[in-house]
């Protein structure tokens, strides 16, 4: 195909090219020789008149116009491949399908199981594998390589073009004591949160949260007892003790000791946090998954 001079092949290999920043892997995935993907790259360039991707030791850079047209050249590729192979609705009452979901713990406690109920009930053929994960910029590798279809978990620290996401559920923190606790029966003053042991949750293995931060910055800091990877565990062990943890509200409700322990607003600031559904631009426009990101966003809006 030709356009205004340029062949269309030429918008594949572009793609390629900034999917794989690297000549030999994006022949690879074009399904072309090494030499006919240079080649491509140089009437590129000729075309638009940029450089494209600049070579550096990590691999190919694109430039701030590679940038600019990436995603309108990507939007085209989906188009005419709808045209050309358009893609069946999905059935889900009639389709046998698995899907791999990457999840940090969070979403797997608070959205999941709803998730499955859905699915159980309208969708007995389709399977789920969830592949959990701690940095959350390990979603974009995930992606990238394949091994998950989508994610659910905070954004990553930079956007990707090729990375599409939705907001899907923000919460706000609490902070647990034990029901029978002075701050339970008087309030939770700052004076009080600094004179408790504190149990930190934290997936990194980090020492530190954002409430340490908040506490620095005024010159304060708070003892830290016990620290966890997981929230699973965190209510059981306030229950039992006289710490005091601050974590996500709908992980405490989605807890089974939770009407054993008592929800009270932080003396600290502390920032809502925001979990987002994510996937590959390259599989934004399978009937399937468009399925499975409807129902995943629709029961996440019931719980707002």
């Amino acid at each position: 195909m030709d356009f205004r001079g340029l062949d269309l092949n030429l918008l594949v290999a572009f793609d390629a090219l900034m999917e794989e920043q690297n000549v030999t892997r994006a022949a690879i995935r074009a399904s072309v020789s090494q030499p006919a993907m240079s080649a491509a790259l140089s009437r590129l360039r000729t075309h638009f008149a940029d450089p494209l991707f600049i070579r550096s030791a990590s691999g190919l850079v694109p430039t701030a116009r590679a940038k600019e047209i990436a995603i309108h050249v990507t939007k085209a590729l989906q188009e005419l491949t709808h045209l050309l192979t358009p893609d069946d609705d999905f059935a889900p009452h009639e389709k046998k399908i698995a899907f791999t979901l990457g999840m940090s713990e969070y979403p797997t406690m608070v959205l999941l199981p709803g998730i499955m109920r859905t699915i159980s009930q309208h969708a007995p053929g389709v399977t789920l594998h969830v592949h959990t994960f701690v940095d959350r910029d390990e979603a974009v590798s995930m992606l990238d390589a394949g091994k998950v279809d989508l994610v659910i978990g905070i954004a990553p620290t930079q956007s990707e073009s090729r990375i599409l996401s939705q907001p899907l559920i923000s919460d706000e923190f609490v902070t647990l004591v034990r029901g029978d606790s002075d701050a339970a029966r008087n309030g939770m003053t700052l004076e009080t949160y600094l004179s408790m042991g504190h149990i930190l949750v934290s997936p990194e293995g980090n020492h530190y949260g954002l409430v340490d931060e908040w506490l620095r910055a005024r010159a304060l800091r708070r003892e830290i007892r016990l620290t966890l990877p997981v929230m699973v565990a965190v209510s059981s062990i306030v229950q039992q003790t006289n710490y005091v943890a601050t974590v996500l509200r709908r992980s405490v409700l989605a807890s089974e000791q939770s009407k054993d322990v008592v929800m009270l607003a932080p003396p600290v600031e502390l920032p809502a946090i925001q979990f987002n559904l994510l996937w590959h631009r390259r599989s934004d426009g399978g009937s399937a998954q468009k399925w499975l990101r409807k129902l995943i966003c629709a029961y996440a809006s019931e719980l707002m």
